[in-house]
């Protein structure tokens, strides 16, 4: 015999199951009671009432300025005028920043990057290898292109952004400016609060 009872202790619901063994089966009464009932509770959270709140992180403005701007000193570095722009986990931009001699569709195009990463999750190189099939209509997206030249912005394993790169000689290039940012930020990303 099986009895199956719906539970609810201090808000978490739960089924509770006793099996029960017919008396045939016991044979000692004293091994019944040590073998014969197994109790198992699954705990699950409440499924009529969800949270009104939720508590997410996203980027500040202070650390997406100072990504921008550390992704533009790398591409100088390398002898290249660019725009670096930083969005937040929803895609709007938190900071953006053309070096000098940098194209003003630069701005554009690094935006757009960066809304790449929001969508997918992985770095905007990696999407445009994984979605090659379906590239062309992605591009055809308001405010988002499928270009290598972005990446994700995390702290401890959740998106709070990504940062978009674009006026280097390739993506790659572009890419590798905002990986040496983040680098050079990586203590201050770790530890953010």
């Amino acid at each position: 015999m099986c009895i199956v009872e719906s539970i609810n202790y201090n808000g978490i619901h739960g089924v509770l199951i006793l099996h029960l063994f017919s008396h045939s089966h016991i044979g000692n009464p004293m091994k019944f009671l040590a073998k014969g009932i197994a109790i198992s509770v699954f705990a699950t959270a409440p499924l009529a009432h969800g949270s009104d709140s939720l508590t997410v992180r996203t980027i500040s403005m202070e650390l997406a300025k100072d990504i921008a701007h550390e992704s533009i000193k790398a591409c100088r570095k390398s002898g290249y005028n660019v725009s670096a722009v930083v969005v937040d986990r929803n895609g709007l931009v938190q900071a953006a920043l053309r070096d000098d001699l940098a194209t003003r569709f630069t701005l554009q195009i690094a935006e757009e990057k960066a809304n790449s990463v929001i969508l997918s999750g992985i770095s905007s190189g990696d999407f445009r290898k994984a979605r090659s099939d379906i590239q062309q209509e992605l591009n055809h997206m308001d405010d988002l292109i499928v270009m290598e030249g972005a990446l994700p912005i995390e702290i401890a394993g959740s998106r709070i952004g990504a940062i978009g790169v674009s006026g280097a000689p390739g993506g790659e290039k572009d890419e590798l400016c905002a990986q040496q940012a983040l680098d050079a930020l990586a203590e201050r990303i770790e530890f953010a609060e």
